[in-house]
Formats: structure tokens, C-alpha cells, sequence
């Protein structure tokens, strides 16, 4: 048995087709003249945006509007005048096209790589993408063509790039696995939008797995079953059929209001990072936006977003949402989301270290401009501005007062802003024990379980040593929950959740049991939660929706 990271959810019984590229091997290229070897370059670079721009085209139908965006991004990353002029100085320079595009695009590479942002690090996959289709146009070789592999048939390959992930016809395939790749891969995100089990970071896969292997591919588990006996087979396509029953039972609850078994009303909220995600909540039937991560705004670019840009950003969400309440969270930066342009500065223990709250407040013109532009998006709806990691009650008065002065001023520009609440993320262990201050304090409160349980349990998430420590159902965390969840009742005001353990099946009854008011979730968890919340009871004295 091999085992990896289950990326999307499902179960695959199928053949295996390992997919082994040539080398790209450019050493007997002869170098002709600056001018011949540019136009072999360009050539190349528009062979490689009209190839991109079908497989775009054909993800739209398999995938969706929004996957196809990263081919996109594609074409825009290598018409970018930047990387096309490295190219040709290295042709200047006397470097063949071939090695003027590997030598430019791993300098990219490496730049990457050395971020500590693990989404940023992510793009290294896109790059290589763009190198190595452009080196196979080059070099004039074919790569293996997706499209055409039989039904039932389980892909295996090193890396699923993008371009790759894009020519697969779903139907014919049963899940896929690669090498290398975590949950918030392009692989990882395709793979999920085209209903594919998948499970990445699976080490030697290549090696140990050869052409007609039969396989079950768990992308619940990670796990990968080679040449599984009868029993086995029969149990993951019992397994198979249950999956695609519960998938279709959860669709009559797209619509339907959030209520417990005895009628409490609930909410259920998604969670989005960029504002394409916001129709993924729309379609599911989210009651509102639990949480906006407004820092993948900044990321992936060279400078700040305008406040014009980030208005644009935050209006679309809030029109899209129709009235429904959108809770935008200021710019949570540091840790592991680093913005190279910001200048943030190494630090010995950057979870601990000057981020978020902390680093707005001490940089009050960066924030101030994101704040102008959430209160301007507010005149299309329903907004609530959110503050990250506080630990003490003067963060809070001192954002407030900057947030005042941005209204104050909005207004006598003569713009639309209307009384925006604003309220906390509670995932710190300070927060939590006074927790009862900031109640009176805050306007509502969101519990972020994904830090407040490695901060409780000083343990890192990423950490498989310490796995069992980092668990939401521990004591103490548990103890945090359902203290901040009292002082925030106690003092009136609304109580949500919006890390990973508000669609967590174990969690779910305790909360209700609890009185918290709004799960906030992925859009692709919405449903499901919405139908456990529906088999449990809450207390009705805790329903103040």
C-alpha cells in the first residue's frame, strides 16, 4: 500500500496508466544567429498561447469558468515583457532559445521556491509547466495526450501541471496520483472541480506503480491499494455508490434554510479567498460569507492592490451576494503567508511574530486603504469587517478608531458608506480567556479553529509528528470554544465559526449544543453541513438569528 494526501474526495478502481515524459534534452541544438534563434523563441511562445488557449477552452466544459482561468494565467505569465526580455538577453548572449527559456523560467523557479508562502510556493508548478511545454514545442516533442487514455483508467505521473490536468476527459478517468502536489495545488483544484478522486505527494509513485497495475485510489484517505483482492473491491464500490448517493441526497438542501431537528434557525456560510469563489457559495446555497481572506489579494503580484482594485474585489462579492452578510477580513499576513513587496522582515518564529492586526495597526496607511475600500463596498450591502489574530482589547479600540476616521473622511468625500460592524477572529488562547472583555468590545466574533487549536495545543499542523496533538477535539480547545462561545451570548452578540472544524461531523452537535449561531465553511462542505445541523437538536433559548 502507498500512501499520500487525499486532495478530493472519492473513490477510483481502475487500471493504471503511468505517464513518463521524454527528456527534454536540448544539448545537440546548435546555436544559429541572435535574430533566428528570438524568432524560434517567439514562435514558440505563440504555438504555446494558442495550445493553452483550447485547453482553456475545454476546461470551461469539463471544469468550470473559473479553473480555466489558470490557463489564463498561463498565457499572461509568458507574454510578461519581463520574462520575454530575460529570454532574449539570454539569446543575446549567445544561450539557444531552449536554454534561454530553462535558465529564465528556473530563475523564476527558485524565487519561488524560496518563499515561505506555501500558495505562493505552489506557482513553482506553473512555471515549470510553462518551461517544460515550451522546451517539448521547441524540441518539436509530443507530449502524452490525456485525452485519449481508455475508460476506467488511473493516471500516475510524477506531476499533474495544469495543462496536463485540463486534457482530461473525466469520464475515462478513475483518479489520479502524483508525486509531488498538496491540497492547494492547480492539480488539487482542478482535480476537485471535475469530481476526480486524487491523492498527491505520494512518494516513488512512478516507480512503484507500473502500466495495468489494478489500483483503488482513496482520496478520503490517501491511500492506494495495489492488485486489492475481490472482498476489497467489493468494499470500495460499496463505498463508491454510498459517495454518489450522499452527493445527490445533499442537493435538496441547497435552497433550504439552515434549521436544527427542533427548528432552531442556523446560518451556514462559505469561505472564499479571491471573488470567483463566490459563485462556488452561491451555487451551494450559502447564507452569507463567513470569511473573506482578503491577502490572497496581494499575493502573486509585485506591489499592493490599489484601493481602487480592492473595492472592485470586495464589491463584486457583496452584489454577488445580494443583501446576504459578507465578512471581509482585513489583511492577515505573516506566519506562512508572506508578501515579498511588504518587506515584512525575517523573523526566528513568524507565527509568533509581527503579522496581521499587529502589522496593519503598525502600518496604518496600508490598512487604511483597505478599509476605505471595504466601507466603499459596503453601499452595495451587507458588510462586516473582521479583525485577525487580536490578542488584547487595544488592538481592537484602535482599529475601530482608524476604521471611524476612514468613514469620517469617505463621507466628506461624498461617498456611500454605510454603519459597517466590526468584529474579531478569536483564535489565540488570549483571546479566548478575555474573551468576555472583547465581547463588549467587538460587534461579533468568529472562532478561527485552524490557529486556535495549534496555538492552544503548541502544535504545528503541518507537524505529522505531533498529528494527534493538533486536534480540534482535544480538551483544551474544546474548553475555548465553548468558553468564547458563552461570553459572547452572554454579552449579546453574534458567534460564529469559520476554520476547518465548523464542518467537522464530531464537532457540529457540541456547537449547536453550545448556541453558535453561523458555520462558516468550503463551498464544497456547505451542504453537507447544512444536512448535519438538520439531525441534531440545539437548546431554542440559543437561536438569536
Amino acid at each position: 500500500m502507498l500512501k499520500g494526501t487525499g486532495v478530493s474526495d472519492g473513490c477510483g478502481i481502475g487500471t493504471a496508466v503511468v505517464i513518463e515524459e521524454k527528456e527534454l534534452d536540448y544539448s545537440s541544438v546548435v546555436y544559429t544567429t541572435a535574430e533566428e534563434e528570438k524568432a524560434r523563441l517567439n514562435a514558440a511562445v505563440n504555438t504555446f498561447c494558442e495550445r493553452t488557449e483550447r485547453i482553456g477552452e475545454e476546461l470551461k466544459k469539463s471544469a468550470g469558468e473559473k479553473e480555466a482561468e489558470i490557463m489564463q494565467g498561463h498565457i499572461e505569465m509568458v507574454h510578461d515583457p519581463f520574462m520575454i526580455s530575460q529570454m532574449q538577453e539570454q539569446i543575446d548572449s549567445g544561450a539557444v532559445a531552449e536554454a534561454a527559456v530553462e535558465t529564465v523560467c528556473n530563475q523564476f523557479i527558485a524565487m519561488f521556491e524560496g518563499l515561505e508562502d506555501e500558495l505562493t510556493r505552489q506557482r513553482v508548478s506553473d512555471i515549470c509547466d510553462i518551461r517544460d511545454d515550451l522546451l517539448r514545442i521547441l524540441l518539436g516533442i509530443h507530449s502524452v495526450d490525456l485525452g485519449s487514455v481508455p475508460a476506467g483508467s488511473i493516471l500516475i505521473a510524477h506531476d499533474f501541471t495544469p495543462s496536463m490536468t485540463g486534457k482530461i476527459r473525466k469520464e475515462n478517468v478513475q483518479a489520479i496520483v502524483a508525486e509531488v502536489g498538496g491540497i492547494t495545488s492547480h492539480s488539487a483544484i482542478l482535480a476537485r472541480a471535475m469530481g476526480i478522486p486524487a491523492v498527491l505527494s505520494v512518494p516513488d509513485a512512478v516507480k512503484d506503480i507500473q502500466n495495468g497495475d489494478l489500483l483503488i485510489v482513496d482520496g478520503f484517505t490517501g491511500k492506494i491499494l495495489s492488485d486489492p483482492d475481490e472482498k476489497t473491491i467489493r468494499e470500495y464500490q460499496i463505498r463508491q455508490r454510498q459517495w454518489e448517493q450522499e452527493k445527490d441526497s445533499l442537493k435538496k438542501f441547497c435552497h433550504l434554510p439552515t434549521r436544527t431537528s427542533n427548528g432552531v434557525a442556523k446560518a451556514v456560510y462559505g469561505n472564499i479567498g479571491k471573488p470567483e469563489d463566490v459563485q462556488a457559495v452561491v451555487l451551494n446555497g450559502g447564507e452569507g460569507i463567513g470569511l473573506f481572506r482578503t491577502e490572497f489579494l496581494f499575493m502573486d503580484r509585485t506591489a499592493e492592490p490599489s484601493e481602487e482594485e480592492q473595492f472592485e474585489a470586495y464589491a463584486t462579492v457583496v452584489k454577488a451576494m445580494n443583501g446576504k452578510e459578507v465578512m471581509i477580513r482585513t489583511l492577515d499576513i505573516g506566519g506562512d503567508k508572506n508578501i515579498p513587496y511588504l518587506e515584512m522582515g525575517k523573523e526566528d518564529n513568524p507565527f509568533l511574530g509581527h503579522r496581521a492586526i499587529r502589522y496593519c495597526l503598525d502600518h496604518q496607511e496600508l490598512f487604511c486603504r483597505q478599509i476605505r475600500a471595504i466601507l466603499r463596498a459596503s453601499a452595495y450591502g451587507n458588510v462586516k469587517i473582521m479583525l485577525p489574530l487580536v490578542t488584547m482589547a487595544q488592538e481592537i479600540t484602535k482599529a475601530r478608531q482608524l476604521i471611524e476616521a476612514c468613514t469620517k473622511e469617505l463621507r466628506e468625500e461624498g461617498k456611500t458608506v454605510r454603519e459597517v460592524p466590526v468584529g474579531i477572529m478569536v483564535e489565540t488562547p488570549a483571546a479566548a480567556i478575555i474573551s468576555d472583555e472583547l465581547a463588549h468590545l467587538a460587534d461579533f466574533f468568529s472562532i478561527g479553529t485552524n490557529d486556535l487549536t495549534g496555538y492552544v495545543m503548541a502544535a504545528d499542523r503541518g507537524n505529522q509528528a505531533v498529528a494527534e496533538l493538533y486536534d480540534i477535539m482535544q480538551p483544551p480547545v474544546l474548553r475555548a470554544i465553548e468558553m468564547t462561545i458563552r461570553n459572547a451570548r452572554k454579552a449579546g452578540i453574534p458567534v460564529g465559526m469559520c476554520g476547518e472544524g465548523a464542518a467537522d461531523p464530531r464537532l457540529i452537535p457540541r456547537l449547536l449544543e453550545w448556541g453558535l449561531d453561523e458555520f462558516s465553511v468550503s463551498a464544497s462542505s456547505i451542504l453537507r453541513t447544512r444536512k448535519i445541523i438538520s439531525e441534531h437538536k440545539a437548546p431554542e433559548i440559543h437561536a438569536i438569528l
